[in-house]
């Protein structure tokens, strides 16, 4: 054991000479590897990053729920778009009939998703995200408020022309979001009452962004919009307890009973599962994860020549110094072993360069782009654990040729 640790000093010290005798040569044998660990761990750590956003913004479109669109989110060959076009849209009495004939329903509600230009005096934003809610809506999908209120029920049942509006949305149109709440807008020519704010979220990737919003209730969006146009859909969350498929296949018997399908026409809607889209979304990012490797592995390569450059040429300088160890009794093993040491600590030096720039791209991208990513631990590891492996492929062959070498050759030479 002590003997390894006086090897392993030896090396250190050995590869810090190395670096400072021959500096422009080491620089750049370690570039190539810095560069290889800085694309691997870099489009890891920053694909990951973004999994992680968008699957916890999957997540927040509602647990156990189901949306039944006329569009299949996942589409595919066996679903053409003409077909999807020529369905049926959602109408707003079906979530009432689900949530009546479903015994797994707990909530259903029906959203139109449009866009309307909003104003207060001067101020203008136009095609402002418009949200035309149900009651039910806040139960599947809840909301904070910053200041001010839900609708009503009676809101709801009359249609009256209160609204709702997203945090960035009311400091845009009144300077500070606190303002906006009792305030009169105008939406698509139509005077509204500001009743709440929400709180704000910050960039959403998909999903709801409630920071660039507006909210109405359903009746009161009929005398603006036209339902056909506005991307209907109805949400539907299952009771506690319930599983996703259990909900799906009951909800396509009570769908195909609603629209009156008899049991040869094929079904005129989907059931778009939050599940299957996250499942969707982590199978599209092993694809990127895997191409981003492969870039990664071939700078690698090429940092791992140059490592075996330097190993090559360490060797032939000490060859005396190696036929010398050999003579006072040093063994095959204990050769190998330190030039192998050696080469994985010069990839280990590469790789903590390679990891400082990660760590600058995860500054760069945190800051001022506001996107975070998150270098993990599991991800150091890897580092050390992929120089490791690169340092000792690219030491076996010069470490076996010193430990090969006849000892009355090697001090001649």
């Amino acid at each position: 054991m002590l003997k390894s640790i006086g090897i392993f000093q030896n090396s250190i010290r050995l590869t810090l000479q190395e670096l400072k005798v021959n500096k422009l040569r080491t620089l750049l044998s370690l570039t190539g590897v810095a560069f290889g660990i800085f694309c691997i761990i870099g489009v890891l750590t920053t694909v990951n990053s973004l999994e992680q956003n968008i699957q916890n913004e999957i997540k927040s479109l509602g647990t156990n729920t189901i949306y039944i669109d006329k569009w299949d989110y996942s589409g595919g060959p066996n679903k053409p778009m003409w077909k999807m076009r020529a369905r049926p849209t959602m109408k707003n009495e079906e979530a009432a009939l689900i949530k009546e004939r479903s015994g797994l329903t707990e909530n259903a509600t029906f959203l139109m998703q449009t866009s309307a230009n909003i104003s207060y005096k001067d101020e203008v934003i136009e095609n402002a995200i418009t949200y035309c809610i149900n009651e039910d809506q806040i139960e599947i999908q809840p909301i904070q408020f910053e200041n001010g209120r839900y609708f009503s029920s009676a809101e709801f049942s009359n249609g009256t022309n209160n609204c709702i509006i997203g945090y960035i949305n009311a400091e845009d149109l009144f300077g500070y979001a606190d303002r906006a709440l009792g305030k009169q807008i105008d939406v698509k020519g139509k005077k509204a009452t500001i009743i709440g704010i929400i709180k704000k979220q910050g960039k959403s990737f998909i999903g709801w962004d409630y920071d660039k919003c507006i909210m109405i209730n359903n009746k009161f969006a009929k005398q603006l919009f036209d339902p056909e146009f506005s991307n209907p859909i109805l949400i539907v969350k299952g009771k506690p307890n319930v599983t996703t498929n259990a909900l799906s296949q009951e909800l396509r018997g009570v769908m195909r009973q609603i629209r009156r399908l008899s049991p040869l026409q094929e079904d005129n809607f989907s059931l778009n599962t939050v599940e299957a889209f996250s499942k969707a979304t982590s199978d599209f990012f092993v694809t990127i994860n895997i191409v981003g490797t492969i870039i990664g592995g071939i700078s690698l390569i090429v940092g791992m020549f140059g490592i075996a450059n330097i190993m090559f040429v360490t060797v032939k300088e000490r060859t005396p110094i190696i036929g010398l160890k050999k003579a006072i009794g040093a063994k095959k093993s204990t050769i190998l072993f330190e030039f192998l040491m050696e080469a994985a600590i010069l990839c280990i030096l590469g790789g903590a360069v390679g990891l400082l720039f990660v760590y600058l791209l995860t500054l760069i991208l945190s800051g001022p782009l506001d996107f975070p990513v998150f270098l993990s631990l599991p991800m150091i590891v890897t580092t050390v654990i992929i120089c490791l492996i690169v340092g000792i492929l690219a030491g076996i062959i010069p470490a076996s040729r010193a430990a090969k070498m006849d000892p009355v050759k090697a001090i001649r030479s």
